[in-house]
C-alpha cells in the first residue's frame, strides 16, 4: 500500500530491505537512498523516543508543530546573512561543496505522518551539524559525525555507518580517526543539547560562536 510517498511493510519486507541496503551501503557508502533506507526500516524505536523527547521540549514542540523543512525555497535567505552568523556559516559549508539543500531522499518506509517527520528532519539537520561541529564531508568527517550523531539517537545505522567507514580507512586514517577524531566525537555527542529539539532557522541570524556556546558545541578540532 502507498500512503503518499510512504510504503507500508511487515516485518519481513522491513528485514529483507535492512539486510539489503547495509550490504549495499557498505559496497558504496555515496549511496544516501541506501543509508537512509537502512536507518528507516531499522530505527522505529530511535524515531519513537526522539519523538517523545521532543514533545517534551519547547523548541521541539514548536518544530513538530510547524513541522519546517531545510529545502531551498525555506532557507535560502542564509546566504544573504552576515559572515559572522550561523545561517552564513551553513550557506558557505553548503555553497563550497555544490550542496542543495533539496538533495535529501523522501522517508518511505516509515508508519506514522509524525514519526516520518521525524525523521525527515533528522536527515535534513544533518547539514547543520557538519557546519556547528566543522567537520568536512570526506570519510572521517562524516564517521566522527555519525559517532556524535549516535550518541544523540542511538540510531542503529548510524553505528553501522560507523563501522562500514571505518572498515574502509587506510592504516594512516584509521590512526587520525581512533586517536584523534573519535576520542573528541564522544566528547562532543555527550556535552552538546538535545540537539534534535533545537529549531535552527529561528537562530540563523545569531553569532556563531554564540550558539555554538549555547548549545554546548565543541567544534571539532584542527589535525594534528
Amino acid at each position: 500500500m502507498i500512503e503518499g510517498a510512504r510504503v507500508r511493510l511487515n516485518h519481513w519486507q522491513k528485514a529483507a530491505i535492512a539486510v539489503g541496503s547495509a550490504v549495499g551501503a557498505l559496497l558504496d557508502p555515496r549511496r544516501a537512498d541506501l543509508i537512509a533506507a537502512l536507518g528507516e526500516t531499522t530505527g522505529k524505536p530511535t524515531f519513537e523516543r526522539v519523538l517523545h523527547r521532543m514533545k517534551r521540549s519547547p523548541e521541539g514542540r514548536a518544530i513538530l508543530l510547524e513541522r519546517p523543512r531545510v529545502i531551498s525555497v525555506k532557507v535560502g535567505y542564509a546566504w544573504d546573512l552576515p559572515s559572522n552568523t550561523f545561517g552564513a556559516a551553513y550557506a558557505k559549508f553548503m555553497g563550497s561543496r555544490n550542496f542543495s539543500p533539496d538533495d535529501r531522499p523522501p522517508v518511505r518506509f516509515l508508519d506514522t505522518d509524525e514519526l516520518a517527520y521525524v525523521a525527515m528532519r533528522a536527515r535534513e539537520v544533518h547539514d547543520f551539524w557538519h557546519t556547528l561541529f566543522g567537520l568536512p564531508t570526506n570519510l572521517i568527517g562524516e564517521s566522527a559525525l555519525k559517532v556524535i550523531e549516535f550518541e544523540q539517537m542511538y540510531l542503529p545505522m548510524c553505528l553501522m555507518s560507523v563501522i562500514g567507514g571505518t572498515a574502509r580507512f587506510n592504516e594512516k586514517q584509521r590512526k587520525l580517526f581512533f586517536q584523534h577524531y573519535f576520542p573528541w566525537a564522544i566528547r562532543a555527542g555527550m556535552q552538546s543539547t538535545d540537539l534534535m529539539c533545537v529549531y535552527y532557522e529561528q537562530h540563523f541570524c545569531e553569532d556563531l560562536a554564540d550558539v555554538r556556546r549555547q548549545w554546548g558545541i565543541i567544534p571539532a578540532p584542527d589535525p594534528p
